[in-house]
């Protein structure tokens, strides 16, 4: 097994990733204790990647899920991170799935989540509802 240097020399990459883990496993927590039904976990294809499917109140939500240190402040919020670019691709994603689905007709939200972390706990959730 061969490691990129980069990993072995900060660790970061990895550390975001588990980081963005633990975001994601705290945002689908907060949804379900918020009366949401979780449908899929990081549903993939082609186009991309949903963090989070859900349903409540019969509207299919599309969520994405950011997470931030709290000592990143100069990078802005989490939910600023989500760029144009990335709402496109969210958005081509997220046909791909109501299509195979057999879901068209559906009504749809795209939700952001926020998760502000400190040493992989998370200090503040951020639910923007109809993001985009």
């Amino acid at each position: 097994m061969t490691t990129n240097p980069e990993d072995k020399r900060t660790g970061r990459l990895d550390g975001r990733k588990e980081s963005g883990r633990l975001a994601e496993e705290a945002g689908a927590r907060y949804l379900q204790e918020q009366g949401y039904v979780l449908l899929k976990r990081n549903w993939r294809c082609r186009s991309g990647e949903i963090d989070i499917i859900a349903k409540k109140e019969g509207v299919i939500i599309i969520v994405e899920v950011r997470s931030r240190s709290v000592h990143s402040k100069k990078y802005g919020t989490p939910a600023e991170s989500v760029t144009p670019r990335k709402m496109k691709q969210i958005r081509e994603t997220a046909i791909v799935y109501l299509q195979q689905t057999n879901q068209l007709n559906e009504i749809i939200r795209f939700d952001v989540m926020g998760v502000r972390m400190e040493q992989n706990e998370v200090v503040k959730i951020e639910h923007i509802v109809n993001a985009f």
